[in-house]
């Protein structure tokens, strides 16, 4: 099954699988992104965190592999009367052909030999000072249910992002326990890796 048959089949049903509110962690370091500045959404789905930013004056641009899920972001975009440009691609063919201020991600199912790629182009996607920010599934989720792939192939370790992007400036990368509330999808206690990188 294709990524966009995959995400398709979730964003099928009515409502919105992980809500409307956008990742705690991710809007909490919003404060610290430059006004205006241009930023780019990874598997964004319905695009809750575009949707966001895109209200605070940000110029967004999402991508995700599921059309339905972007044509549930570009419907409430319309009803808020916010613009936000989409994309409709699998992450594995995304180019490095703009550079933003900020590059955010929650929860990307990314299997292990696909991240060292994507990582590298997040990196050259990033403007100098730039911000890469996002929360994943640790490998520790396993224990858990309250959401997440139950494939430890698609579940990230804190090495997974330190290996990558030792040389950005400021890094800080952890891993901790919290609570979800993101819609049906995410609920509940949760083992994340929290991940604020300045190139």
């Amino acid at each position: 099954m294709s990524q966009q048959e995959f995400w398709n089949q979730k964003f099928s049903r009515e409502g919105y699988l992980y809500g409307t509110k956008p990742n705690t962690y991710i809007a909490s370091k919003s404060k610290q992104f430059p006004r205006e500045s241009q930023l780019l959404c990874l598997g964004e789905g319905e695009g809750r965190n575009a949707i966001f930013f895109a209200k605070k004056n940000f110029e967004v641009t999402a991508i995700d592999a599921s059309d339905i899920g972007l044509s549930k972001l570009n419907e409430r975009a319309e009803q808020e009367g916010i613009k936000v440009q989409t994309q409709c691609m699998d992450l594995n063919e995304w180019e490095a052909s703009h550079q933003y201020d900020v590059i955010i991600a929650s929860y990307l199912h990314m299997y292990k030999s696909e991240r060292d790629d994507l990582f590298e182009k997040i990196e050259e996607s990033l403007k100098e000072g730039g911000y890469f920010v996002g929360e994943f599934f640790s490998t520790k989720q396993l224990n858990y249910t309250s959401g997440g792939p139950k494939d430890e192939d698609l579940l990230y370790t804190v090495d997974d992002f330190k290996k990558h992007f030792a040389l950005c400036q400021d890094v800080e990368i952890k891993e901790q326990v919290t609570i979800l509330d993101e819609g049906k999808g995410h609920q509940g206690e949760a083992c994340v890796i929290r991940v604020f990188i300045q190139k």
